[in-house]
């Protein structure tokens, strides 16, 4: 096994590339969270550079033990803020942009997926930081989407190039996120005048819930690498991704045209669950993880690389923030984005 003393030190950094798991860096370990600021600043470029070849890196040996630690890091490495945009699973906000990773229940893995990847413009850049480490499992995972592309089979490649990808959302107080805390207003103008602005389909139900439409590309081109990656969260919330008892108690409750969150192709078509299965396989394919240790941070690139994470036992306490905001149109979309479905 590699260890940090016969890491190979590349531009400048002490890097440890394992199989299976993300590019690790070691830091000098400073015990003052400004000292290792200030580390990071004078180390940013080069860590860029490695974020760029990897897609994520974890940072190993700095004292981030709270909220107010983790913001001074992610001020160091990260230059402008992102915000969290149409809001799909509940986080705390613990305020200056920093949130926790995600409130769902411990026993619950999260399948990898790109940050807002059906948004208009989305986080560039992810900072996880690990303020405290669960007993057990509870990895972040990562995967490269570069990686994925060259994975997925040809003719499916091809479809998701020409078509895109739709998401339909229901939202409900019952399951999922009602619309005005996706919307992050209680005013229906306001949350139509968003939709418009931002090139979603809505409509709304006798029962005042919602349901909107959008399509994107589910392959975009990296505005500063030129790589071309599988950007997207179709297979995420694709209805046969979910728990066979969840998936078959939301069907009976709210019919399959009724779920909080599907997808399809970007012309409407219902890929079948062998295809639903490829897709899925390939993100297992190239996930990776390491262990949280208190303090860690870890870089992800939204664009290079998908994220998820592992169910866990044990306390879990992993903050985020989100930075260096990317427009849509920034990326050379494979197919432009529209209110319902392809060609439309």
């Amino acid at each position: 096994m590699t260890t940090f003393a016969d890491a190979p030190v590349l531009t400048g950094l002490t890097v440890i590339r394992e199989p299976g798991k993300p590019a690790v860096v070691a830091t000098p370990g400073h015990h003052d969270i400004d000292a290792a600021a200030a580390w990071l600043t004078a180390h940013r470029a080069e860590i860029q550079a490695e974020l760029h070849r990897s897609g994520a890196v974890l940072l190993r040996g700095l004292p981030v033990a709270d909220a107010a630690a983790f913001a001074t890091a992610r001020d160091a490495l990260i230059e402008q803020r992102a915000g969290y945009k149409e809001k799909a699973t509940p986080r705390t906000d613990f305020g200056e942009g920093v949130f926790s990773s995600t409130d769902l229940p411990a026993a619950q893995p999260i399948r990898l997926h790109n940050e807002n990847s059906y948004t208009l413009d989305f986080p560039g850049v992810l900072l996880f930081g690990c303020v405290t480490a669960p007993e057990e499992g509870g990895a972040t995972t990562v995967g490269d989407m570069r990686e994925a592309l060259r994975l997925l089979p040809a003719d499916l490649r091809e479809r998701f190039e020409e078509a895109g990808w739709l998401l339909v959302r229901n939202y409900s107080e019952l399951a999922g996120l009602p619309w005005y805390k996706t919307f992050a207003t209680d005013d229906k103008a306001a949350a139509e005048a968003y939709c418009d602005e931002n090139t979603i389909g809505y409509e709304w139900l006798d029962d005042d819930s919602l349901v909107t439409r959008q399509r994107r590309s589910a392959i975009v081109t990296h505005p500063v690498t030129g790589d071309r990656v599988w950007f997207n969260h179709f297979a995420f919330w694709n209805s046969r991704t979910l728990d066979p008892d969840v998936r078959e108690v939301l069907v009976d409750t709210y019919g399959e045209d009724g779920l909080p969150f599907n997808t399809y192709l970007g012309d409407g078509t219902r890929l079948t669950d062998a295809e639903v299965d490829t897709v899925n396989e390939v993100y297992d394919r190239v996930t990776r993880r390491e262990t949280w240790q208190q303090g860690d941070l870890m870089l992800v690139d939204n664009l290079l690389c998908a994220h998820g994470r592992e169910s866990f036992t044990g306390d879990r306490k992993i903050l985020v923030a989100m930075g260096e905001p990317v427009a849509l149109a920034d990326c050379s979309p494979a197919t432009q984005p529209s209110t319902t479905v392809f060609g439309k």
